[in-house]
Order: structure tokens, then sequence, then C-alpha cells
């Protein structure tokens, strides 16, 4: 787990976000060019390591009734796809997504269908995990069964 400081240097490295310090020394980072009326990409962030981001606007995270996501047990790729995520979703113009923030210094395999598609293989925290994009697709115990999926699914390796 992150502590308290190495979140709040990850957080703080996104230039579009501004600090705004609240009780019991929680910190709260807003998004004022947001297209939405939601302004709080990370809520209460705590001196303990725990605090939300966000994600209402995203699909495939497990959010509460607010939208927002626990990121106590985040590392740091896994903070940063989703920082990213939320600004790019909440941003008046769509940016194009940075693959590096969940690829990292992890090895990849890139796959691609037909029609261009592209999915991003990857081998982290004892799994193999498929990505589109910032997005993760799917997870699997065995780089054969990832591979089978991806085949099934009319992708080729690059």
């Amino acid at each position: 787990m992150l502590t308290f400081n190495e979140k709040l240097a990850i957080i703080e490295s996104y230039p579009e976000l501004e600090r705004k310090d609240v009780s019991l020394k929680r910190v709260n980072f807003q998004f004022p060019d947001s297209i939405s009326e939601k302004k709080n990409i990370v809520y209460h962030l705590h001196p303990n390591g725990n605090g939300f981001v966000y994600a209402g606007h995203l699909g495939h995270y497990d959010t509460d009734e607010k939208g927002m996501v626990n990121i106590r047990d985040f590392s740091k790729e896994q903070l940063q796809a989703i920082l990213t995520e939320s600004i790019a979703a909440l941003s008046p113009q769509a940016k194009p997504i940075n693959e590096e923030v969940v690829i990292g210094e992890l090895k990849e395999e890139r796959w691609t269908d037909a029609e261009g598609n592209v999915l991003i293989l990857l081998f982290e925290n004892e799994s193999w995990n498929i990505y589109y994009g910032l997005n993760l697709d799917a997870t699997f115990d065995t780089y054969e069964e990832a591979i089978d999926f991806m085949r099934e699914e009319g992708f080729q390796p690059e």
C-alpha cells in the first residue's frame, strides 16, 4: 500500500488538479475544468492512506453510490490509471489516453484485430491482464488462457 505522501506526490503530479485542504488533515483535489458539476476528483485523502477517486463516469470500477472508488490499497500504476481516466473523461475535449500509465516498466505484448483495435497483454500482480487502452478488459491465471481468449476474439500478435 502506498503511503499518504506517496499518493499525494502522484496526485500532485497532475497540474490540472487543485489541492483543497479539508478537516482532519484530509485533502481533496478538484478539477476546475470539469465538464460535469463533479469537481472533486480526489476526495478525503487521509494521512492513514485512505481516500477516494471519482469514477462514476467510468463503467469498469466498483464504485459506491456517489461514484467513488476507495484507493486505500491501490498501487502507483492503479492510482495513475484511475486519475488519468477520470480527468480525461471529465475534460472539455477528450484527450488521447496515455497507455504508458498502465504499462509503466512492465513487458507488454500488443495484439490487433482486423479492424485495427489493439489489446495489451501484461503480467502484473501474479495475473495475465488484458487492457484495451487504459481499461482492464480481462484477467487470466495463465498466459495460455489469455492467448486463447485473444485468439477467440480475433486478435493476433503484432
